[in-house]
């Protein structure tokens, strides 16, 4: 079984991300669990803005496409800003939106049979609303989001350190990473072995 965690952290390699930091937590938990984890920092590349799965000369989205794809389990990882997911996680979702009319050889949405979850971290409030909005929109994509299939790290409102800077609250934050990782590898499992059908006419 494979994963991909997509970090959508502002910040180019090789500069330290905090959303990357949390987001290794649930790796772990998932690679001790048997699960292969890829990752893409979406920032590294060339991502074209539009809805299309390719759109054209340099974009490097189509290759990220097919890791998506080739997974069972997709976790975008982002950071707050402004209270809202990063620019870079818009992005990636709209990139997305094509899977919604792609079909397999069933005629299946081609997200169908995997799940997804979400990393948040950053220094004000707003965690929920983050996590509300990716998972909102990876469901309506096709990916199934089992129960508690999100981790956060907030130090509450306000101006505040980084998760990188300050050790509190990381109890929780990685104590609900191994949870996510737990619930996304049981689901996968599931639907690897009782597919979801087509939808009907």
């Amino acid at each position: 079984m494979r994963a991909v965690i997509v970090n959508c952290t502002l910040k180019p390699s090789p500069e330290p991300s905090n959303t990357e930091a949390l987001a290794q937590v649930v790796a772990d938990a998932l690679e001790k669990d048997g699960v292969t984890v890829d990752w893409v920092r979406a920032v590294d590349h060339d991502i074209k803005p539009g809805v299309e799965s390719d759109m054209g000369d340099g974009d490097a989205w189509p290759g990220i496409r097919r890791q998506i794809l080739a997974a069972e389990i997709l976790i975008i990882a982002t950071p707050t800003w402004v209270g809202r997911p990063s620019s870079v996680a818009q992005r990636v979702i709209e990139r997305m939106d094509a899977m919604i009319s792609e079909t397999d050889r069933q005629g299946r949405p081609v997200a169908y049979d995997k799940v997804a979850g979400v990393v948040n971290t950053g220094n004000e409030d707003g965690a929920h609303h983050v996590i509300s909005e990716i998972a909102g929109a990876l469901g309506d994509i096709g990916f199934t989001v089992p129960g508690q299939a999100w981790t956060y790290w907030h130090l509450g409102p306000g101006a505040g350190p980084n998760y990188l800077d300050d050790q509190r609250g990381h109890d929780w934050a990685a104590k609900t990473g191994r949870a996510m990782a737990a619930n996304l590898a049981t689901v996968a499992r599931a639907l690897a072995a009782t597919p979801m059908p087509a939808p009907p006419d």
